[in-house]
């Protein structure tokens, strides 16, 4: 005896496997995107500004992070985590159970990231907004040291490879949920 499912319950299974499948391609994307943001702070902005006076590094990098405060990256920078976090949670049904350690993976990889940026990026970001217009500022020399570069730049690069790595896992569950269709 055969038995046929009945044309709702394929259509839901298909809107389903298309919603998930959304879901992760916009996840994969906006980390995608963060990856790229960190490592151009890794790989360009802090080592072009390593080699500026005192008064380019502060003014540049404070005209840099009052920038980066938009509509667009705060969309990407929390979208990457909450666009993951629903991927898991659309993928915990049936057989699409297989890429949750992938993209659980991504999850943790890319809240270590966040964490990271709220509690030592962030506030040194702020340290050195406090200090005020450069044009103002009495000693250059030590709100740059106070800033500390090293650390700033030492937690960047972890931020970078954490949300690579999570960009990877993101992939990898792409792949794994395209096959197992």
């Amino acid at each position: 005896m055969t038995t046929h499912s009945p044309p709702e319950a394929v259509s839901l299974a298909a809107n389903g496997t298309l919603l998930s499948g959304a879901v992760l391609a916009a996840a994969i994307l906006t980390m995608g995107l963060m990856a790229g943001v960190f490592g151009v702070f890794t790989h360009t902005i802090m080592p072009g500004l390593r080699h500026t006076d005192d008064r380019t590094f502060v003014g540049a990098f404070q005209a840099i992070d009052k920038a980066i405060i938009n509509p667009w990256f705060m969309a990407t920078f929390f979208g990457a985590l909450i666009l993951t976090g629903l991927a898991a949670v659309l993928h915990l049904s049936g057989d699409k159970r297989n890429v949750l350690p992938w993209i659980g993976a991504a999850f943790v990889l890319y809240l270590i990231a966040v964490v990271i940026t709220l509690a030592v990026n962030v506030p040194i970001n702020d340290a050195l907004k406090a200090a005020g217009d450069p044009a103002r500022i009495g000693d250059l020399a030590a709100v740059r040291r106070h800033f500390d570069e090293a650390r700033w730049s030492a937690w960047n690069l972890v931020r970078t490879l954490t949300t690579t790595a999570a960009f990877g896992c993101l992939i990898a569950a792409a792949m794994t949920h395209r096959s197992a269709r």
